[in-house]
């Protein structure tokens, strides 16, 4: 009797580890987790919540919202800096990428970080939401379990989407809109195993939220007086209206929140609980200005949705609240930025609706401020479907139904007119993550036409040839298909196919053509791409077309001129078929977290000089706080599209992975990646302008063999065109960086370079540094200055020897070599213009010339 029940426990737990149940169990789980998690934090902001109101009612407000403020900011600030800086932001744009199998970290650390420092920030009065944590803790929760149950990537990338729509589902008490919101924008995936996890993980977060959690999101759970809603024909313009104005102003937001994160990255030079604390501050003090109504965020959506508002109550509303949003998050505070939109939606409409009622009186304002909510959230986000559902479970009136889908899908055309990306596409692109979709087996097939490939001898039959004449035909052809034509157009086509039907049925006869044939044919005109004419071949389950012009026969293709033009694409027989040139492919890219200033590119070609060129970079980006941003270019012919050529990138990983050892040794942020492209030169520029980069650090042979170029091809390409400042170094055999020699000519360039140097000799235990300036003119005493002065400025930074010589010469390049062969000296530091760098040698190059005649390093620096 054990046996048998030992055997039967486990057939049913084989049954339970099927992959199908198993991905359901592990849905349950993670539904369950991720509603506990929301709970949490939605009660432990709730408390903080009412906490800080009740003591801001005991103490004088001005001290106590701003005080807290500053403390709760900090305090997160510290922790997201120092344990999980991937926790800064809302976390959905993360989500969004690690969804679209971009390598980024999501585990439990960040998930407690999250947690902790998310209820920091709301609890402290910061107007986030609480939607955007719970999204990245429910995915990390997720990622965690799929790690500790070994699984493919595509089911991980499942899970992970259900704990993001079950986090979302808790937040808003929507389990429908968590669903949606997963299909909609974060993974764009309907697929049957996706859905069915989704549904059911956001349906448990949900009931876990509903039971033990709070209700601020949930209208129904809030004991509201809601005033009836109503809808009339007459006010279809108003909320026309609405939508409009919903849309301009959802996407000036997403640009604040931009420009809001560029100024605190670029312009403030500040640490993160510093930037965090004083927003806390700033928006301390702005709450204690304002009514007491302002000190609760939820309080203060209700107050528009109930009625208990006037126009210039919403007026200020939408005014506070947006400038403090856009500037909160701009700070890297962890918190949601969909629950924010739903405020300023309410403020907006209730505005539009303020003014309808003045003009009509028909339906109260308080119904506008529900449908400018959807109006808001899909302007923003770029969903509409899950603006409408998610109001309307949040209010279960049926009777806005159709306002709330007037008005999102108003405000999402008109934002997507201007803008197509949502606001995550943004924050990625900021970063530098820019999400394609997967590429698509068509590439050459949408660039070539019918008349690339067709054949323009095609075999053909008349309207008017016995059925018996048509059987001889195909018995001397190899063709299956022929066009029928009738006084010189085509009328028809005749298969294989037709003849066997025919004769099986034994009347042939003195049948014609005509009489078999299936008229008026599928034709493409020779401009349709192969694309197309794949599509409609396999639509109509054909094996060929012909390519007609009007009605008159020019060619005909078959499934076989695709085959082979596919064919002679993949062995690079591409004589005949030229493709458009095509920008660099990414195959491979890594993420850190962004916590720099700034970000310096070094592409590594030559294993030789790639330890070298990393440590100067290390030692650049430690001095400006800078992140790492390292790239290697495979390189494919012209006539292959770089996005489908298959490359061996194992020594390109081999580069990359020493220089993420490197800056990981001395804690500096690191991204990498590898590009295919036609030229070096197009991929630098490329990720210049993608990664935002602020420095470009190469290397240099020292030679060239190229006609007209001063460097190399790819150099002088660089220095010409990039918006950077580029340092080119030029390595000697020795690799020592003791002894180092600054010409000096008294320009900006020459500045840039004594900036520059601290960072760079750094690489030495005691640099001895060697200030040199060259007068051509003997007629007075020098003016040393301009020597002295940055003899100074040295010595306060470097941890060396500081020493000024001043040269008499008339050639300022052979007087710096000379110096240097005098000093044993082991770098040279050079500033230059781009000018001056690509001038020719004959007209006086002086950084070029010196670099080519030196046998020590050489360093310039372009601004």
């Amino acid at each position: 009797m054990l046996v048998r029940g030992k055997i039967l426990w486990l057939r049913l737990w084989r049954q339970l580890l099927r992959p199908k149940r198993f991905a359901f169990l592990e849905a349950c789980l993670i539904g369950l987790v991720s509603g506990l998690a929301a709970v949490l934090l939605g009660q432990t902001v709730d408390w903080a919540g009412a906490w800080r109101v009740r003591v801001s009612y005991h103490w004088p407000a001005y001290l106590v919202l701003p005080g807290i403020g500053l403390v709760g900011g900090m305090l997160a600030g510290w922790l997201v800096e120092r344990f999980a800086p991937e926790a800064s932001g809302s976390g959905m744009s993360e989500v969004k990428a690690v969804l679209a199998r971009v390598p980024m970290p999501l585990n439990l650390r960040i998930a407690l970080v999250k947690l902790v420092s998310a209820t920091l920030v709301l609890g402290s009065g910061m107007p986030l939401g609480r939607e955007g944590p719970t999204v990245q803790i429910g995915a990390a929760l997720a990622n965690q379990l799929s790690n500790w149950v070994p699984t493919s990537p595509e089911h991980r990338r499942q899970l992970i989407a259900a704990g993001a729509g079950a986090g979302l589902a808790a937040a808003f008490n929507a389990p429908i809109a968590g669903v949606l919101f997963v299909v909609e924008e974060l993974l764009q995936d309907v697929s049957g195993i996706t859905l069915g996890t989704a549904i059911l993980a956001s349906f448990i977060a949900s009931v876990i939220s509903r039971l033990y959690g709070s209700h601020s999101l949930d209208l129904n759970h809030l004991n509201l007086v809601l005033p009836d809603t109503t809808f009339f024909a007459q006010e279809i313009p108003f909320y026309l209206i609405l939508g409009v104005l919903a849309g301009l102003l959802g996407i000036v937001f997403n640009q604040g929140v931009l420009a809001s994160l560029a100024i605190n990255r670029r312009v403030l030079n500040l640490s993160l609980p510093w930037r965090i604390g004083i927003v806390g501050l700033v928006t301390g003090v702005a709450i204690a200005l304002l009514p007491v109504t302002f000190r609760n965020n939820a309080g203060l959506r209700e107050i528009l949705l109930v009625g208990n508002a006037d126009w210039v109550f919403a007026a200020i509303a939408l005014l506070v609240q947006f400038t403090l949003i856009i500037v909160t998050y701009g700070s890297g505070a962890p918190g949601g930025l969909l629950v924010p939109t739903l405020v300023l939606g309410a403020a907006l409409g209730y505005l539009v609706g303020a003014a309808q009622e003045h003009l009509l009186g028909m339906s109260a304002a308080t119904t506008y401020a529900h449908v400018g909510m959807a109006a808001f959230f899909s302007a923003v986000s770029k969903v509409p479907i899950t603006a409408v559902i998610i109001v309307f479970e949040m209010t279960t009136d049926f009777n806005l139904v159709l306002p709330l889908m007037i008005v999102s899908v108003v405000a999402y055309l008109v934002a997507e007119k201007i803008d197509k990306r949502s606001l995550y596409d943004l924050l990625l692109e900021w970063k530098g993550i820019h999400i394609t979709k997967e590429p698509t087996t068509e590439g050459l097939l949408a660039q070539l036409t019918a008349a690339d490939v067709m054949q323009p001898r095609v075999e053909t039959l008349s309207s008017q040839m016995s059925v018996d004449e048509a059987v001889q035909a195909f018995s001397q052809s190899h063709h299956r298909n022929f066009p029928v034509l009738e006084n010189g157009k085509v009328v028809g086509i005749i298969t294989q196919k037709d003849l066997i039907d025919i004769a099986s049925q034994q009347l042939s006869g003195d049948r014609t053509v005509r009489e078999i044939m299936t008229p008026e044919p599928v034709t493409v005109s020779p401009t349709a791409t192969l694309a197309y004419v794949l599509h409609i071949l396999n639509r109509y389950h054909l094996s060929c077309l012909p390519v007609t012009e009007g009605r008159k026969l020019v060619g005909i293709i078959t499934r076989s001129d695709i085959i082979r033009t596919e064919a002679e694409r993949l062995s690079g027989n591409t004589e005949q078929i030229e493709p458009k040139s095509a920008p660099s492919y990414v195959v491979y890219q890594t993420h850190a977290p962004a916590t720099g200033k700034g970000r310096l590119l070094v592409p590594l070609s030559h294993p030789q000089t790639a330890e070298t060129l990393l440590q100067m970079a290390v030692a650049i980006a430690k001095d400006r706080n800078y992140e790492i941003e390292c790239l290697q270019v495979i390189i494919v012919p012209s006539s292959r599209v770089p996005s489908e050529t298959p490359v061996e990138t194992t020594k390109s990983h081999h580069l990359l992975q020493r220089a993420t050892l490197l800056a990981e040794k001395w804690r500096i942020p690191i991204h990498t990646q590898i590009r295919v492209a036609h030229n070096v030169a197009e991929a630098i520029l490329e990720t210049v302008k993608e990664r935002h980069i602020d420095l470009v650090l190469m290397g240099w042979k020292g030679t060239t063999s190229t006609p007209g170029r001063v460097f190399s091809r790819v150099v002088d390409t660089v220095i010409r065109q990039a918006p950077c400042d580029v340092v080119l170094a030029k390595f000697d055999d020795k690799r020592a960086f003791d002894r180092w020699l600054l010409p000096m000519a008294g320009g900006p360039n020459s500045r840039q370079a004594i900036k520059l140097l601290p960072a760079l000799t750094s690489l030495s235990t005691f640099p001895q540094i060697n200030v040199c300036q060259v007068f051509q003119s003997p007629e007075s005493l020098p003016d040393t200055t301009l020597l002295d002065k940055s003899v100074r400025f040295l010595q306060r930074r470097v941890k060396g020897k500081v020493t000024a010589t001043p040269v008499l010469a008339d050639s300022v390049s052979e007087a710096v070599l000379e110096c240097a062969e005098q000093e044993n000296s082991d770098v040279i530091v050079l500033g230059a213009s781009r000018e001056s760098l690509l001038q020719q040698v004959i007209q006086g190059n002086i950084p070029e010339n010196i670099s080519r005649k030196s046998n020590c390093t050489v360093i310039m620096v372009k601004t």
